[in-house]
């Protein structure tokens, strides 16, 4: 008995090994022919490499890998569907420039002080428009992930039309700003019309909706809605918050209720009108700080007509403000509930007026408005909200922000330097739904260099052509048919012209519509059962097998020689549904698992969604589902088990467009670092190089020169050779991990100084200097040899009025000693009879006392 139990069991672990040995070989195959499990031909073709055999009767793999041998396939080539990626340029324009036939103009300006002057001008009717993009349409039939690449070429066109529309916040914070825009109008005409002869220049104006709580609705405080005079005092008493003129200063006049948006002056040649527009725009208030500037953004970009836009310019909307702005949902502060339809609401003096019925428009609604109307947003605002308007420049395509004084008297320069930006660089974007992928490579300026994945070339001129590589890839089929045929542009960020690609997805077979040869229904090769769809039978609801051979109702035996082979994966193998399920009817019947996630499914039970690789102890890493062996990623991760990142965002660096610095390759969402000519690079995005050799040497002279005024170089040298800036700081301290290089030397005078050397995005050199040297301490000889000999005196002095005192002190005590032994003596007091004083005395005897 135990005996019989032990064969029992080797037999079964046999068995369970050559189960096992069997689905492992299964599933090399699968990974080395992908095209061996597919049934139909539409699920051939979407697969890359893979052709179908469409040919009736075929006893051979349908689905086959098209680089095989023709002659080892023995399908007949009439029947073989292998569909080739097609491309037709249906309009290919050359890059030109517009042709002009210019005309003389004068008009006469007038300041806001009330005199005038005259102006002389030039405008340009073109004879045809300038192209910038090249070629204008093509068309695609493409197979699903087989990318296809196409060139698109951009330049910008010289004298290319200008139209520049100034949105201004006329809120009280901001009437010093007006009277500033007014008197600086025909200077920015006068420089916009230096860039371009064919420029346009137009003026609107906004404040908030006029419902609480965004601005006072009552009847006195709307007509008066900035401040109100207390007469008695001489002085004015603040109302709206969002003035910033002092308390206690003299009343201005407020000259208008609220509104919402106002189209002061449509686009227009006769710039000379703008300054008298904008000086006699009138000057309103509101409560809260932040402004409805998003209605009128709405409405400056799709009200079209009224405003001016032409099809064939550059349109610049400038929008001036000192405050922040509502956005979509603060409309319910309001009680306005309705969401903005994007639409124009002008009436016929420019007048915003669904102001008060509608909420503010979404930042994604403004961005979809600019990126369909190609404008480019230039935000000019103060200092204090210059922060907030660069985060929002992020999230709207094409925009720009700078920095306005407080006066605004810098606008011109600032349109100048932002146009200057926007012109000198190029970003292609695409309007291509999910189901499509667009990828672009160009070398920029570079023409011999190596293509590199970016979408955004800078300092380009007026006339440089820049090439593009657009690589197409269609990732999935729409599950609607209507959207197997799909148009889209590829364009230049801000630039109203476009390349429109027409794409035919090739996600079926001809062979599996009605109407064609190899579409037959109820045919006698499906046994009347079933529809032959190239190649295939389609049983009807009550037959199923190869051929619809087996009735629903009345299976037929499993044993028979033609059923059983129906289970088999090819004519070699012996294993009936892989070893993992029953074989009915010419079909497998797949086992059940233990765990109930777990299947095994397929024509052959060859497939379950279990046995893929694992990465970090998940199936498919975390990040997909497993397919027959195979891992299907979710977007953003690819890999054979879906560990790697799709996208290369991983290894660009902040604020740069680079793939690795451009010093590597993205390999699994990694940079994987190049050497050249000896050189390594290092670092997460390759930005490190610690075998390159320093440039401290290199900027030594200038920074002496440049910043402490020392050095070898002369001023007149200094100003010659040395062309960098450096950015002056108190303390110079290098930070490796954004890959900054510390310099520090000592001059003739042995003072120490410091500078740090990097560079940001575009490549550029970027210095930061310490402010002060560090020099030691200065010595002073003189005061030292006479502090010597001062001090030597000093001492001098000091001993000999030590020694006075001691001697002093001493004679004293002598003298002390002496009185007090001359007390205790005790002296005779009468003479001494051997005495006799030193002086004789002598008597005259004869004289007697006269003279």
């Amino acid at each position: 008995m135990n005996r019989r139990l032990m064969m029992m069991m080797l037999a079964i672990a046999l068995l369970t090994l050559g189960f096992c040995y069997a689905d492992e070989i299964q599933q090399q195959l699968i990974r080395q022919n992908p095209c061996v499990l597919k049934q139909t031909c539409h699920e051939c073709i979407q697969t890359p490499t893979c052709a179908w055999c469409a040919q009736p009767k075929f006893d051979g793999k349908r689905c086959f890998q098209s680089n095989i041998n023709s002659n080892m396939i023995q399908c007949s080539e009439r029947y073989i569907n292998n569909p080739k990626n097609e491309y037709k340029m249906l309009d290919a324009r050359e890059l030109q420039k517009a042709r002009k036939n210019t005309h003389s103009y004068t008009s006469s300006v007038s300041s806001s002080s009330g005199s005038s002057s005259t102006y002389k001008g030039s405008a340009s009717s073109s004879t045809h428009d300038a192209v910038q993009i090249s070629p204008q349409q093509v068309s695609l039939k493409l197979r699903i992930n087989e990318a296809y690449r196409i060139a698109v070429n951009y330049a910008q066109a010289e004298d290319y039309p200008v139209d520049l529309y100034y949105l201004m916040d006329l809120s009280n914070s901001m009437e010093d700003d007006k009277e500033k825009l007014s008197a600086l109008g025909n200077l920015l005409a006068e420089s916009m019309q230096n860039i371009t002869s064919n420029f346009r220049l137009g003026f609107g104006s906004f404040v908030d909706k006029v419902v609480m709580p965004y601005v006072n609705t009552m009847p006195k405080k709307a007509d008066f809605p900035c401040e109100f005079c207390d007469h008695s005092y001489g002085f004015r008493n603040q109302l709206s918050l969002n003035s910033n003129t002092d308390l206690f200063s003299p009343c201005p006049r407020c000259e208008a209720p609220p509104y919402g948006f106002q189209n002061v002056m449509s686009l227009s040649q006769n710039t000379s009108k703008f300054a008298g527009e904008v000086q006699r725009a009138p000057v309103s208030g509101n409560l809260d700080a932040p402004e409805g500037g998003f209605d009128a953004i709405m409405q400056a970009i799709v009200c079209r007509e009224q405003i001016g836009w032409r099809e064939r310019a550059r349109r610049l909307l400038l929008f001036s403000t000192d405050a922040g702005f509502h956005y979509a949902g603060d409309g319910k502060l309001g009680g306005i509930i309705k969401p903005n339809d994007g639409l124009c609401h002008l009436d016929a003096r420019g007048t915003y007026t669904h102001s008060s019925l509608q909420d503010y428009p979404s930042i994604s609604q403004i961005n979809s408005k600019v990126r369909q109307n190609s404008i480019n947003m230039i935000f000019a605002v103060t200092r204090e909200q210059i922060n907030v308007y660069e985060r929002l420049m992020q999230h709207i395509e094409g925009a720009s922000a700078g920095t306005l004084s407080e006066n605004s008297e810098n606008v011109v320069d600032l349109v100048k330097d932002q146009y200057s930006k926007i012109s000198s660089s190029v970003e292609m974007r695409d309007t291509a739904t999910s189901a499509i992928k667009v990828t672009y490579y160009s070398s920029c300026l570079d023409k011999d260099g190596v293509l590199k994945q970016t979408n955004k070339c800078d300092g380009l001129k007026v006339g440089t052509k820049v090439s593009f590589q657009a690589e197409i890839e269609v990732t999935s089929c729409p599950p609607n048919r209507k959207e197997w045929k799909q148009t889209f542009q590829i364009y230049p960020v801000g630039i109203n012209e476009s390349l429109t690609v027409t794409l035919d997805m090739q996600c079926d077979c001809q062979c599996e519509n009605v109407g064609h040869p190899d579409y037959v229904e109820k045919s006698p090769d499906c046994r009347g059962a079933g529809t032959l769809k190239c190649g295939v039978c389609e049983c009807d609801s009550m037959h199923f097998g190869r051929m619809c051979e087996c009735d629903a109702n009345n299976n037929r035996h499993a044993n028979d020689t033609y059923m059983v082979s129906g289970c088999r994966l090819n004519n070699d193998s012996e294993i009936n549904c892989s070893g993992r399920g029953e074989c009915n009817c010419g079909q497998c019947d797949c086992q059940a698992r233990s765990n109930p996630e777990e299947k095994v499914y397929g024509t052959y039970c060859e497939c379950d969604n279990f046995s893929c690789d694992r990465s970090g102890g998940a199936l498919c890493g975390g990040y997909g589902t497993c397919d027959c062996g195979v891992c299907k990623c979710i977007p953003g991760w690819t890999g054979e088990s879906c560990d790697c990142h799709a996208t290369n965002e991983t290894c660009i660096m902040d604020g740069s467009d680079e793939i690795c610095s451009g010093r590597g390759s993205c390999e699994c969402g990694q940079c994987k670092c190049s050497e050249e000519n000896g050189i390594r690079y290092s670092g997460k995005y390759c930005q490190k190089c610690p075998t390159c050799p320093g440039r401290c040497q290199e900027f030594k002279d200038c920074i002496q020169c440049l910043v402490y005024k020392t050095g070898p170089l002369s001023p007149e040298e200094c100003e010659k050779t040395c062309t960098i800036k450096p950015i002056i700081v108190k303390v110079a301290e290098a930070n490796e991990d954004k890959d900054e290089n510390m310099c520090s030397y000592y001059d003739q005078d042995d003072c120490r100084f410091a500078y740090v050397y990097t560079y940001d995005q575009s490549g550029k050199i970027v210095i930061r200097a310490q402010e002060e040297r560090e020099c030691p301490p200065q010595v002073y000889f003189m005061g030292i040899i006479l502090g010597v000999i001062g001090a030597i005196v000093l001492i001098g002095m000091a001993l000999l009025l030590l020694w006075k005192l001691l001697t002093t002190i001493n004679d004293r005590r002598e003298f002390a000693k002496f009185e007090k032994e001359r007390m205790i003596a005790k002296w005779d007091t009468a003479e001494n009879p051997i005495y006799r004083q030193a002086t004789s005395t002598f008597k005259n005897p004869t004289y007697m006392g006269r003279s």
